[in-house]
């Protein structure tokens, strides 16, 4: 069975098992909003793909900005990470 990140996330909430706030997003304006969602002043912006290594290939950041979140995603939304 392959899960993003965040199916498996949801999986484990439905049996009481902790997890951090998290959204999954399909546009830029989606992960600023997600940004204000969860609150604070920095976020992990994470491309969720069915493969290993997506840190080393550059599809996992920390943001300090919702504008630097939009460019992430702006960045990685529909392209091919590994």
């Amino acid at each position: 069975m392959n899960l993003h990140e965040y199916q498996g996330k949801q999986l484990f909430a439905e049996y009481g098992l902790p997890v951090s706030k998290g959204y999954a997003v399909d546009t830029p304006e989606a992960a600023a909003e997600a940004c204000d969602k969860i609150g604070g002043s920095e976020w992990v912006v994470k491309a969720q793909v069915h493969a290993g290594g997506r840190g080393k290939a550059g599809g996992v950041k920390l943001v300090r900005s919702k504008e630097d979140a939009k460019a992430f995603a702006q960045q990685w939304l529909g392209k091919r990470l590994v």
